[in-house]
């Protein structure tokens, strides 16, 4: 298992690497100006030169990525071009928000994906299996935006029961916040609730037909018995795939929901960066998805394991 782990782990960092060299190449490519983005375009050509040299953006292109990377082995991820302040401040405090955002829809989104497909699976072809394959489907289908629109307009401006943006006041506590977090948290669970459902339904179905499950209804075992020791802890094995992936997805999906609700995280904050042609910022946080997948990853691989005694790394 350590022999596995070192070896995912220096995988993952080589990932990171080639990633890193896309995610700058990108923002090199970007159209418009740093300088002009800040200065306005009424900016002086000998102003627009000063600044540019400031920021360091006279220099090669390898220059700059060889001091950026050097930048985040130390720890340093570099000073926002836009508000002057470091790029590691600005996305602790933003991601901050966002974990607790997209925490909230994992919680409650995996457990009662799991349990609709298990319904599913084992009430195959009956009434609340086709109920809960169609609303899964439609999920799955619909953009967040719309998603987020439409809880929108029936929750706020029909019901008047939540408020239609996620504008928080800063100083206010954690129950006063929660009712913010309601539609954004139900529109990101919407989502990952349809992938992970379809997936236990059909692990489930597939599981229900081998051998030992057989062997164990006719050894006379309750049927709760049959499904939650032996058929759901098999089933899961692939909804663990969707479901780390699903992780990574919480942190970059966060773009939309954000923005269609106003909510002050790392979403916005990426477009933000993008508006503002803001590099050193843009780039930290594409990196920081990056990493949240690969780690993701690394962890279903490991629950894999814990599950399933008969897989070994080696």
């Amino acid at each position: 298992m350590v022999r596995f782990l070192v070896r995912r782990v220096a995988l993952m960092l080589v990932t990171l690497l080639a990633i890193s060299v896309l995610i700058f190449a990108i923002t090199q490519v970007l159209p418009g100006d740093v300088a002009t983005a800040i200065l306005g375009q009424q900016a002086t050509p000998e102003d627009l030169a000063t600044l540019r040299a400031k920021l360091g953006l006279d220099q090669p292109a390898a220059v700059r990525y060889v001091e950026w990377l050097g930048g985040i082995v130390h720890g340093d991820l570099g000073t926002s071009l836009r508000m002057g302040v470091p790029v590691g401040t600005l996305i602790l405090q933003r991601l901050e928000r966002s974990l607790v955002l997209a925490g909230f829809a994992f919680c409650l989104g995996v457990p009662v994906a799991i349990l609709l497909g298990v319904i599913a699976g084992t009430l195959r072809d009956r009434i609340p299996d086709h109920l809960i394959s169609v609303a899964t489907l439609i999920s799955v289908s619909v953009p967040e935006f719309v998603t987020g629109a439409v809880l929108i307009v029936v929750f706020a401006s029909w019901l008047h029961l939540l408020p239609p943006s996620s504008l928080i006041d800063p100083g206010a506590g954690l129950f006063a916040s929660l009712r913010f977090l309601v539609l954004p948290s139900l529109t990101l669970m919407l989502v990952m609730l349809a992938h992970t459902a379809r997936m236990t339904r059909a692990s489930m179905i597939e599981v229900l037909g081998s051998n030992y499950i057989r062997t164990a209804i006719l050894k006379g075992l309750p049927w709760h018995e049959v499904i939650v020791r032996h058929a759901l802890r098999n089933a899961l094995l692939p909804t663990i795939t969707v479901v780390a992936m699903n992780v990574g997805w919480l942190i970059g999906g966060l773009v939309v929901v954000e923005s269609v609700f106003s909510y002050p995280g790392l979403g916005r904050l990426l477009i933000e960066a993008i508006q503002s042609r803001d590099a050193p910022l843009l780039q930290a946080i594409a990196l920081l998805v990056a990493a949240s997948y690969a780690l993701a990853n690394l962890l279903a691989d490991i629950l894999y394991a814990q599950l399933n005694p008969r897989i070994r790394y080696s």
